[in-house]
């Protein structure tokens, strides 16, 4: 056990950022190699500056907003935990200063931000169930779908025995020793190893690590893509 801890904590986590790196690069550098076709592709042209219309469709989506307002919301709130939760594991490698003017637990919302984007995941995974959304999903939908699902419920368990059943094996500290470690280059998992909470750290770090590992192979590069194709649509 504890040597499959050490893959997953550190050569998987390396070989996934790894990957990740390189495969959104190749992805980039493809799509730049491409021939030009010298046609308008603009589908709604608008006043300069386009930009800014195609940060607001990126950002704030307004076409889904006016065809289908559950899904904004659910897609708002996805968002927006998605960024709480980055912030929160960039907190665990180091302070951020502009977030310590404001008192608060690591990470944001004590549990509440996991569950509310665990729901959103599972209102995603109910829309691909029936048409005419079901018609439109591949495997792959599914599959990313479980892989978030699992990656935020193995992380959330963490958190809520942290904040809801004062239950805690591993301190922040520990998080941040292991993290910084890793950072460092000098990868150690003492601080996270044969605590209560070892096997739920392995079991989001490994789901963590396949859904960046996919990242640049499957339609999440949209959250790369989206401004400029945003951009293109817009003129």
């Amino acid at each position: 056990m504890a040597t499959l801890t050490y893959i997953v904590l550190v050569p998987m986590t390396y070989l996934a950022v790894g990957v990740f790196a390189a495969g959104t690069l190749w992805r980039l550098a493809g799509l730049l190699r491409r021939p030009r076709l010298g046609l308008p592709l603009a589908v709604y042209p608008t006043q300069k500056p386009g930009w800014a219309y195609a940060l607001a469709d990126a950002l704030l989506l307004p076409t889904v907003l006016r065809h289908n307002p559950v899904l904004w919301v659910a897609l708002a709130l996805f968002h927006l935990g998605l960024l709480a939760l980055v912030l929160g594991h960039l907190e665990l490698v180091a302070d951020i200063p502009p977030l310590q003017a404001v008192p608060h637990a690591i990470f944001l919302g004590k549990g509440a931000v996991g569950l509310a984007m665990l729901l959103c995941l599972l209102y995603f995974f109910s829309r691909r169930l029936v048409s005419p959304t079901k018609d439109l999903s591949v495997p792959e939908d599914y599959l990313l779908l479980a892989l978030f699902f699992l990656t935020v419920l193995f992380g959330s368990q963490m958190d809520w025995a942290r904040n809801w059943y004062d239950y805690s094996t591993m301190s922040v500290n520990d998080y941040r020793a292991y993290l910084w470690s890793l950072v460092t280059l000098r990868p150690s998992i003492a601080s996270v190893d044969g605590t209560g909470h070892t096997f739920m750290l392995v079991a989001h770090v490994l789901c963590a690590d396949l859904l960046l590992m996919a990242f640049p192979f499957t339609k999440l590069m949209h959250a790369i893509f989206t401004f400029a194709l945003n951009r293109i649509r817009r003129g």
